[in-house]
């Protein structure tokens, strides 16, 4: 069976957090993205200290798919370094069954 992982990633606004995540699921290189809602996020960029609104992505997909996925961010992503966490997961098999045929 395929390892199921989740991709983290950031974007700026609504508007391209859902252009993302519909195009993610349009192509099947994920079978859900979940937007959640507005965040602030603090980091350190460049030497300086940063505050934002930011929307959080969670992209739920399979190890084959990663390095996909991982290039359709960075042609799509409108930050110069997007932020790309990849964390592995276990599911039901029901759920399990349904993300590796639908993404």
């Amino acid at each position: 069976m395929a390892q199921l992982i989740l991709i983290l990633t950031t974007m700026p606004d609504d508007d391209r957090a859902d252009a993302l995540a519909r195009s993610l699921v349009d192509e099947r290189l994920a079978a859900c993205v979940n937007v959640h809602g507005p965040m602030a996020s603090t980091y350190r960029w460049k030497g300086r200290v940063e505050r934002e609104a930011e929307r959080q992505l969670v992209i739920k997909t399979t190890a084959e798919r990663r390095a996909a996925v991982e290039a359709r961010l960075r042609e799509l992503h409108p930050y110069e370094l997007p932020e790309i966490v990849v964390l592995t997961a276990a599911a039901s098999d029901e759920y399990a069954s349904w993300l590796m045929a639908d993404g």
